[in-house]
């Protein structure tokens, strides 16, 4: 039960569920306290990055006024430098989003939690590449998909709906009256809530996208000009706006329900429709059973956990429990092979335990070898594409040659482990070649494809020593 409750069962955890048992263990992790409790080196490692020191609207400023100096440079040579400097700068936000995203994995004790966040995060999927995301990014993990993880789908719909990240990605920023725009309304009801057939048509699309008419992400140094009957519908929250300059003020039918054109308040009644669709709770109950019981999840059990969605409003954590308790996760238990994600993690959680790794760039590394950079995924069709049946084996195919797989565990299992170290040789290099995806592409040196933190030339998921074996061979099965 640890593997598949966890990040992976390591010896700390073990002494939890062991001192308390399996019911109370189960009980503590579907209802977490607030706090991460993580180990003081783990925590000041996150509370040095600059995504949790500085508020969204200061980075987003900072980094909108340094791309207007960049767009004022006449020299094409001195220009094409400091676009270098403002790219590097946004991409250390999104490794440090990263990082403080695999920290929480490794040593938080409310495992549940942090793999919810990595489910939501997947389910409402944005790309770290586009337009300035990579500032958006480490709050919208930390302020939408975090504190609803294990609460109210409504209100993590709603959370998600709200941030900028979502708006931009899915370009609401650019849906407005007479000018509509439909990704975001086709997405939160293809993935995100109803699914693909589901009962929605077209029509419906375009309805939904005329409600969302209006939100979008606010520009503090350029605030709309709003007009003088519409003032009191302004609406800001951080980086949120809602212009009722933009809205569509016609009424709506939407899935057979009319909605009057009041404004924002369309939107409440919209995802209140949306929420409590029974298709909503099938969906996000077999993704959830997808998820953590098999590629193939019983049709009976689905239904239960649809039936807990409706009959408690959405509450994830309601809908977990019914799983958890189900004969079906429990015949499950120890049958199911990692992702690419769940290997990696597992493996640095069985060898490291509570003693806190002190450079998170190689991990990051790792998973971009195998294909599992976080958040950098183009498409939210992709994210569909990994619920269907042989999800496992998909993913791992994805990860490029067999013997890539071998590489992090060989490493987190070393001995030295120089490589996680701050600061050193190792953990230089692998912050260089993770800046960029591309990247990690080109061939190393021939020095450097002799090192052990490099794909060892035996093929396979095991490693070179009865040690490292045993490592490899825990972290493959949950």
């Amino acid at each position: 039960m640890l593997n598949r409750v966890s990040w992976g069962a390591n010896a700390s955890s073990a002494r939890a569920l062991a001192s308390v048992g399996a019911e109370r263990y189960l009980e503590r992790q579907l209802h977490p306290g607030a706090a991460d409790e993580l180990p003081p080196a783990a925590q000041a490692q996150i509370d040095a990055l600059s995504v949790t020191r500085q508020p969204l609207e200061e980075l987003a400023s900072e980094a909108d006024q340094q791309q207007k100096a960049v767009n004022a440079i006449t020299d094409p040579e001195l220009k094409q430098a400091a676009q270098r400097v403002y790219q590097e700068r946004l991409n250390r936000f999104g490794r440090e989003a990263v990082t403080r995203a695999l920290l929480r994995d490794l040593y938080a004790p409310a495992q549940l939690r942090e793999q919810l966040v990595w489910f939501w995060f997947n389910h409402f999927n944005v790309h770290l590449y586009k337009a300035n995301i990579r500032v958006l990014i480490g709050d919208y993990e930390e302020k939408a998909i975090r504190p609803h993880a294990l609460g109210r789908f409504r209100d993590l719909l709603r959370a998600t709906l709200r941030h900028p990240a979502m708006l931009r990605y899915l370009d609401n920023d650019q849906n407005a009256a007479g000018h509509i725009n439909e990704n975001y309304a086709r997405e939160i009801m293809e993935l995100h809530t109803m699914g693909v057939g589901s009962g929605y048509s077209q029509t419906d699309v375009q309805e939904l996208a005329r409600i969302l008419t209006g939100l979008g992400v606010a520009q503090p140094a350029n605030p709309p000009k709003i007009k003088p009957e519409l003032q009191d519908q302004y609406v800001r929250a951080g980086l949120f706006e809602f212009n009722p300059n933009r809205h569509d003020y016609g009424d709506k039918v939407f899935l057979g329900r009319a909605i009057k054109g009041t404004g924002l308040k369309e939107t409440e009644e919209a995802l209140d429709i949306l929420a409590r669709a029974p298709a909503t709770a099938r969906f996000i109950s077999r993704k959830l059973a997808l998820y953590f019981v098999s590629d193939s999840p019983p049709q009976p059990l689905i239904d239960a956990m649809a039936e807990t969605f409706r009959s408690t409003d959405g509450d994830i954590a309601a809908v977990l429990k019914t799983m958890f308790q189900s004969p079906a996760f429990t015949s499950s238990l120890g049958a199911r092979f990692k992702d690419p994600m769940h290997f990696v993690i597992s493996a640095l959680r069985l060898a490291y335990d509570d003693k806190v790794v002190l450079n998170i760039g190689p991990v990051q590394g790792w998973l971009g070898r195998l294909a599992q950079r976080s958040t950098a995924r183009k498409r939210p069709m992709a994210i569909r594409r990994m619920t269907e049946a042989g999800t496992a084996r998909a993913r791992w195919r994805r990860a490029s040659r067999s013997r890539a797989r071998s590489a992090p565990t060989r490493a987190a299992c070393s001995r030295s482990r120089g490589h996680l170290q701050a600061n050193s040789r190792r953990s230089r290099w692998w912050r260089t070649r993770c800046s960029s995806p591309a990247s990690l592409r080109r061939s190393p040196s021939r020095r450097s494809r002799r090192s052990a933190w490099q794909v060892p030339r035996r093929s396979g998921t095991r490693c070179f020593s009865p040690r490292l074996n045993s490592c490899a061979v825990k972290a493959r099965w949950n």
